[in-house]
């Protein structure tokens, strides 16, 4: 099994792995930092350096239980590697994850609403929820600001599935299944929220910034969809 790097440390941006299989779709390492997309979250993308050559990683993708990096050039079972992260791109996105668990989880407790769909790019993300007055997400939007100054640190640990499913709330997401593996990975924002998750998150609320809101859509009865970014 690969070491999934970021499922303990999100802040790793340099690493160093071994290439153990080459396929047509890219490379598998036996290690990595590069988060390969999920839960709306995209995938990372950087580089692989060997004897001074730079490879680009242009995809990143979980694939048949492993995870395949595409890249635009050549290696060969065995090889070492350092691998680089895009770290502005992969900040960026943590900074929103984290706000969209913020965000998710005021609208799960004080208007029972869940989330129906999302997607977070580098430059904004936006979220489906069921409600049906589109001021409720303004509202959402100025108290998850009000929570990030609190300062908050985002603790990630991890639970056996029976403890884990035992907790209110720990899926948000409307019609997903819980995680079919044996221990969950949980990130919590302490008085604030918890859940089931993957991706990569900041340590502390405050480096969020300032959620700003872009826009509220009306996707159709009891759907609205919210498109938000963060300022420094």
């Amino acid at each position: 099994m690969v070491e999934e790097i970021y499922l303990t440390d999100s802040y790793v941006k340099n690493f160093k792995a071994k290439v153990v299989k080459v396929g047509q779709d890219g490379v598998i390492l036996d290690r990595t930092a590069f988060y390969p997309g999920g839960g709306g979250l995209e995938n990372d993308i950087g580089k692989l350096v060997i004897d001074n050559k730079e490879i680009q990683v242009t995809e990143v993708k979980r694939q048949d239980n492993e995870i395949v990096h595409k890249i635009n050039g050549n290696l060969s079972e065995g090889d070492l590697v350092d691998g680089i992260i895009d770290w502005e791109r992969r900040y960026s996105m943590m900074k929103l994850h984290t706000a969209s668990h913020i965000i998710a989880s005021i609208a799960y407790n004080k208007y029972g609403a869940m989330v129906t769909g999302g997607h977070i790019s580098p430059e904004y993300a936006k979220d489906d929820f069921n409600v049906e007055d589109k001021n409720v997400l303004t509202n959402i939007i100025n108290e998850a600001n009000d929570i990030i100054k609190k300062n908050i640190d985002v603790k990630v640990y991890f639970k056996p599935k029976e403890e884990a499913l035992k907790i209110p709330g720990i899926v948000k997401l409307m019609g997903r299944n819980p995680p079919d593996v044996p221990i969950w990975r949980i990130v919590e924002i302490p008085g604030i929220d918890i859940q089931a998750d993957g991706g990569p998150h900041v340590k502390n609320t405050s480096e969020i910034g300032h959620i700003e809101l872009i826009k509220v859509e009306n996707r159709g009865k009891n759907k609205k969809r919210v498109y938000y970014t963060v300022k420094s």
